[in-house]
């Protein structure tokens, strides 16, 4: 016969025991499981409300200083004569603690807060002249090709080393782009017309091209002509026919000491009755202006970049873009 063996009271209560004991274990892993989870939610409603209030306050920010931009090429069409690298809208502002700008309204000195978030906003910007570049837009007129527009881009090209292929490309795609009207048939080879140097690549200039030509091109809505005060010497040398590069740079040098006030003024300078400038092409004053404004809160870098259009006191903007250049990441993101 088997023997049978009864269990003890004591085994029973120490299973008991051990059942109890895993399921406190479960219950503290379960309510530490919520708690982290409920944690995370709110820090991610914390951050999301966070970004938003800096995107609304950079945007706030950013506005005001377009504005200011405006008002300073308004007041600079109330002083009237010609635009150059002298003038307070070409004057650069560095980097600067946002709270200096409010302190200074108030005429109140200013007193660090590092708690006050507006000592952590930084604004720098800078206006740049678009007339000082040759215009892409030049090279068609009337769906026909403008030849002296064209001839600057060559000798641009031929100054920057980069393919005359990719100049043709770009001109008998622009030629494609605007004799599609709205109201014709698509043809299936026209390419879009593009609204910025960027866009350019969709022409067929490839992207080591478009790099170089960026300091030294514009695209514009309408025909614009070279301001002599305020372009480099590269578009000097491809605007002015027979220009050589050491001629370009006595001309700059001439105009820093004193700022053209007419194309005579400026044909005189040259000291070369070979070469001549034409009011079509070459002027001493400007219509369009690009306004870059830098913004830093925080660990967040915001960058707008708008294109303004001067018609006497009238300033207009006509785009404006904005860009996250820079962003420091938290361990948790």
């Amino acid at each position: 016969m088997k023997a049978r063996f009864k269990r003890s009271p004591e085994h029973g209560a120490h299973r008991q025991c051990g059942a109890a004991i895993l399921m406190a274990m479960l219950t503290v892993v379960l309510v530490a499981t919520l708690a982290a989870g409920m944690m995370w939610q709110q820090w991610r409603g914390v951050e999301l409300e966070s970004a938003q209030r800096t995107r609304v306050q950079s945007a706030w920010i950013l506005t005001g200083a377009l504005d200011w931009a405006r008002l300073i090429l308004r007041e600079d069409a109330r002083q009237g004569g010609a635009d150059h690298l002298s003038e307070p809208w070409a004057v650069p502002l560095e980097s600067a603690r946002l709270s200096t700008f409010l302190a200074a309204e108030r005429g109140q000195a200013l007193v660090a807060d590092e708690n006050d978030p507006d000592q952590e906003a930084f604004l720098s910007g800078a206006m740049q002249d678009l007339q000082a570049r040759l215009n892409v837009t030049n090279l068609v007129n009337a769906n026909q090709v403008h030849a002296p527009s064209r001839d600057a881009f060559v000798r641009l090209f031929k100054h920057l080393h980069l393919p005359e292929a990719e100049l043709d490309a770009l001109v008998q795609g622009l030629l494609q782009a605007r004799a599609t009207s709205p109201t014709s048939k698509p043809s299936p080879k026209a390419s879009l017309l593009p609204h910025s140097v960027a866009q350019l690549a969709w022409l067929g200039v490839s992207p080591n091209t478009l790099q170089a030509l960026e300091p030294f091109v514009t695209l514009l809505p309408v025909r614009t002509p070279v301001n002599l005060n305020t372009a480099a010497p590269e578009v000097l040398v491809a605007s002015v026919a027979g220009l050589d590069m050491a001629q370009a740079r006595q001309w700059v040098q001439s105009r820093e000491n004193k700022p053209f006030d007419s194309l005579i003024d400026a044909e005189q300078r040259l000291a070369n009755p070979q070469l001549h400038l034409g009011a079509d092409l070459h002027s001493i004053a400007s219509r369009f202006f690009s306004v870059t404004g830098q913004l830093r809160m925080g660990a967040t870098v915001l960058q707008e970049r708008s294109v303004l259009q001067r018609d006497g006191l009238n300033v207009t903007t006509l785009s404006r873009s904005r860009e996250v250049v820079a962003v420091e990441r938290t361990p948790l993101q």
